[in-house]
This record gives structure tokens, sequence and C-alpha cells, in this order.
């Protein structure tokens, strides 16, 4: 991934408001990205001042490693889940 393409991510990434979730895959359409693990590279990489917490899996389960701190942080911004899982039709956006 060149660098315009790497800040590009990071850009979409940061725009995702709070109170609101993105896919990777959403992110990575939006950022004209072949794979949605690309965005997870960047923000393994290079997200540790990105909201990386508004990013979640497309079934709408947080980072299995991250899973607790991910939805306590979610939580916060008013994103609830049930169980464990993000209920993306109410908090996705549409960026």
């Amino acid at each position: 991934m060149d660098e315009q393409t790497h800040e590009r991510v990071r850009e979409i990434i940061a725009s995702v408001p709070a109170g609101r979730v993105a896919t990777y895959g959403d992110i990575a359409r939006i950022a004209g990205l072949p794979t949605p693990r690309m965005v997870g590279w960047v923000l393994r990489e290079d997200g540790f001042d990105l909201p990386w917490h508004r990013i979640i899996r497309a079934d709408g389960v947080p980072t299995p490693h991250l899973r607790a701190e991910q939805l306590e942080a979610l939580r916060a911004e008013g994103v609830l889940a049930r169980g464990q899982k993000v209920d993306l039709r109410r908090y996705r956006w549409q960026g």
C-alpha cells in the first residue's frame, strides 16, 4: 500500500463519528482497497491515535482480542451491543 492510500484509510477511519461504527469492509470500499484486511493492517500498524474501536467486523462482532475494551469504548459513546454484537442496522455509519 502506498503512503497516499495509507493516509486515505486513516482519514476515513478518523471521520467515523462517535456513536457510529463502520466495518473493515466499509472502510476498504470507500478507500478503494481490494480487501478489508488492509484496513486491519493500517489499524494494527498505525492506528493508535485513531478511533479504532469504531471499526468492527462485518458480522457486528468486535475484534476478538480487544472485544471487552472495544465494547466498553463503544458503550461510552452510546453504541449498545446485544451480547457481544453491535446492531449494524442501527449504528452503522454511512460514510
